[in-house]
């Protein structure tokens, strides 16, 4: 790009200048759409701003026509305040108290410059939440890497980890949950989403327009550098090159000390009355948060470019543009409060710049040292940007994968075996101990986590006095996706779902990122359809709307795309959590249950993927009425103080189950394998809408009335013993497998230490 301005005068006196639209990530037909709309070629600066706002990341272009199913599909509900279309979504959860959460990708960032990437993953998602007016009070780190023992992993994953925890601690806020999932497919798509949950009260909602004519625009927090020039709107919106990670001047750099000190000051601005409309700036920068404030709002805006602050006197004012530095928001404010607002970002030493005012016109015009350099309908680029309707169909190699079932697939049969192989799974990367990561991360800053990893969902109080909180879960399996993207991503709904109401609230709503190959490939595309229906259909059956979220694509290096992975966030809310139910075995005596039935279904089980190498077959069985049944019966449970422990089941089945109830306090159990069922079924099949609960035995009548109440299969299967003894296991027929809880711990904590640390 030129570093002498190209005005839109220029533009019209010299309309066949070649201009670089290719090398932006604009496809000729886009390039000629502009042309079309603006009735001239555009000036560098209009190139630079379609060209980060019609990316994939920002415009959703291949996607919007399938996610319109979320709304079309949205459940009736009195609960969600801001739904999808704003920077996140708002739900009541009683007693003047909402709350906003999201969860975004910064996958591809991540993988370039690891703890960057990962950093300013969560600074951008906290500013996501502040700009709703709410205080943020937690994180989580949904992640995928490739294989654990593969040298890349070494590189990438300390690297997310460390940012994840750099950025998040010194904000002050705990990292109460996530998933660490290792795969090959992965390998050089590493999937890095962040999530953010945010309080407020009804009425401090702010939603992001620009609206007063004459009311200035501002633009404060962080000074605009070099990092970040087409960074999560472009390098997000293509694939890798089989040559591996390149491209860092792309990733942006945070400062979380300044972030922290942006989240005061927003707040005490916002609450003061202060500020007409807002918006952060994330991808594509400020060419966002002009284009979005100005359509959202009056229309118009006119924006003098050469005011913003600037790190570095050589950018461009395309690149100035183009810039996506952290740590910046975009407010509106009347010219009578104009003074008020500073004084507010001096307190906190926070610099803040009138860069612009709202204006009548219907036009974005930005001028750079008094000559206009943009000139362009903000709707167009921020909204109205291409729509495709991407070929799709089904794979020829789908129904192959779905015929390899694992029935085949060597099982353990004798109690040896079983042991031996329920102690490789428990070492295996995906079910060992995380805590070599989570240690790493403030769990309990601000004093209000009640429960956080590896408990079922992570739990917040929301309101001192009332005990009123809520509870996060996010997961999903992308085997299971992989063999049925549509059951799939209902699979992930289910065991979120599940996480939540395990610990006690009821699930209310939800968020998503959708994590996929390539939108121009007709198989990834047919995966993303699949998936994106069947989640609008689990949510509609399920009663739980979709508050927003995030679609990644080219999540592919080559012709290789990862496993589509919907990942699912649930929230959930409790009335008080001094009643959740935590996981762990803690009473002895306490009668052990399963809630729900137990199949044969081990086809993209953590078994079939450990042991065997294997992945075909068709998932477990979804059921979204057992699953809401289930939910209810474990809420109810906790609320009559009848449970004194859940823990849902997922992956590795209830032998995982119960290795986790009892390392969690060493409290150890003796369980006894149901007559109907095969030993290695019931140990390790991954059906779903399942829990394992304990209870007093004084209370055992009531539940298994509750349970009954709502068709919920109960079965007892053994009871507590006490703390360090054994967990053991028998078999019809007299034999017993035994493990003790030291030897289960070793193996749990020995893995990830011995990977990466």
């Amino acid at each position: 790009m030129t570093r002498h301005p190209d005005t839109v005068a220029d533009a019209i006196a010299h309309p066949e200048r070649e201009q670089p639209y290719d090398q932006l990530g604009l496809k000729p037909n886009e390039y000629a759409e502009i042309r079309e709309i603006l009735g001239r070629r555009p000036t560098s600066g209009e190139l630079a701003m379609y060209s980060v706002m019609w990316s994939e990341h920002c415009s959703y272009k291949s996607s919007k026509v399938h996610l319109k199913q979320f709304g079309d599909k949205k459940p009736e509900t009195d609960k969600l305040l801001v739904g999808i279309g704003e920077n996140a979504g708002v739900v009541d959860i009683g007693q003047g108290w909402a709350v906003t959460f999201k969860v975004e990708s910064h996958n591809h960032p991540s993988y370039v410059e690891p703890y960057q990437g990962a950093a300013t993953g969560i600074g951008g998602i906290v500013r996501d939440i502040i700009s709703m007016g709410a205080r943020p009070v937690a994180v989580m780190d949904p992640l995928r890497f490739g294989a654990a023992d593969h040298p890349d992993t070494h590189r990438v994953l300390p690297g997310v980890v460390a940012g994840i925890g750099g950025y998040g601690n010194c904000l002050g806020l705990p990292n109460i949950g996530g998933e660490i999932v290792f795969d090959p497919c992965y390998q050089g798509n590493p999937l890095v989403n962040a999530l953010c949950v945010g309080t407020l009260r009804h009425e401090d909602i702010h939603l992001a327009s620009a609206k007063g004519v004459g009311n200035l625009v501002v633009l404060y927090g962080a000074k605009t550098g070099g990092d970040g020039i087409g960074g999560a709107s472009i390098l997000a919106s293509e694939t890798f090159d089989d040559g591996g990670p390149t491209k860092r001047p792309a990733v942006q750099v945070g400062d979380p000390f300044m972030e922290k000190l942006l989240i005061e000051c927003t707040l005490e601005v916002l609450h003061a009355g202060l500020v007409e409309g807002i918006q952060d700036l994330g991808a594509a920068g400020i060419s966002c948060a002009t284009s979005e404030l100005a359509s959202n709002g009056e229309g118009g805006m006119h924006v003098r470019l050469d005011s913003v602050p600037l790190r570095d006197a050589t950018l461009t004012p395309e690149e100035i543009l183009m810039s996506e530095s952290q740590e910046r928001m975009a407010a509106v404010v009347r010219p009578d409060k104009i003074d008020e607002f500073l004084a507010i970002c001096a307190k906190w030493d926070v610099a803040a710049d009138v860069i612009g005012e709202v204006t009548d016109t219907g036009r974005l015009v930005i001028e750079w040292h008094g000559e206009v350099i943009v000139d362009v309908p903000p709707r167009t680029v921020a909204h109205d940007g291409p729509v495709y309707h991407r070929p799709y169909a089904r794979p020829e190699w789908q129904d192959a994968l779905q015929a390899d079932d694992p029935g085949l697939l060597a099982r353990p049969v004798t109690a040896a075996e079983l042991r031996d192989t329920v102690l490789t799974l428990v070492g295996s990367p995906n079910l060992a101990s995380k805590t070599w990561v989570t240690q790493q991360y403030d769990r309990y800053v601000l004093g209000n986590t009640v429960l956080s990893q590896p408990e079922d969902a992570g739990v917040i109080r929301v309101d001192e006095e009332s005990g009123l909180g809520v509870a996060l879960s996010t997961d999903c399996n992308g085997r299971f996706a992989k063999l049925d993207p549509y059951a799939g991503a209902q699979l992930a709904l289910a065991e979120a779902y599940r996480n939540v109401a395990a610990t006690g609230a009821a699930p209310l709503a939800v968020t998503n990122c959708l994590n996929f190959g390539s939108p121009e490939d007709a198989d990834v595309m047919w995966q993303f359809e699949r998936a994106v229906t069947g989640l609008a259909d689990g949510c509609l059956e399920l009663g739980i709307p979709v508050t927003g979220g995030n679609v990644s694509f080219y999540n592919q290096t080559g012709d290789a795309a990862i496993h589509p992975t919907p990942v699912v966030g649930v929230l959930g809310v409790i009335d008080d959590v001094a009643r959740r139910t935590p996981m762990a075995f803690r009473e002895i005596g306490d009668v052990v249950l399963v809630l729900g039935v137990t199949r044969d279904e081990l086809a993209g089980s953590e078994w079939a993927h450990v042991v065997h190498g294997h992945l075909g077959g068709l998932p477990p069985k979804v059921d979204l009425e057992a699953e809401r049944a289930l939910a209810q019966v474990l809420v109810a449970a906790s609320r009559g103080s009848l449970v004194t422990a859940a823990h849902d089941v997922s992956d590795g089945g209830i032998a995982q189950v119960l290795v986790e109830m009892a390392l969690r306090e060493d409290v150890g159990a003796t369980v006894t394998v149901p007559a109907d069922l095969e030993p290695f079924v019931f140990l390790l099949s991954e059906s779903t809408a399942r829990a394992v609960v304990t209870c007093d035995p004084s209370d055992l009548e009531s539940l298994a009335a509750l349970a009954a109440t709502h068709g919920v299969v109960l079965a007892r299967i053994g009871v507590v013993t006490g703390p360090g003894d054994d967990l053991q296991v028998d078999l019809v027929g007299g034999e017993s497998v035994l493990w003790t809880l030291d030897e289960l711990r070793a193996t749990a904590d020995a893995t990830l230490p011995a990977l990466f640390g």
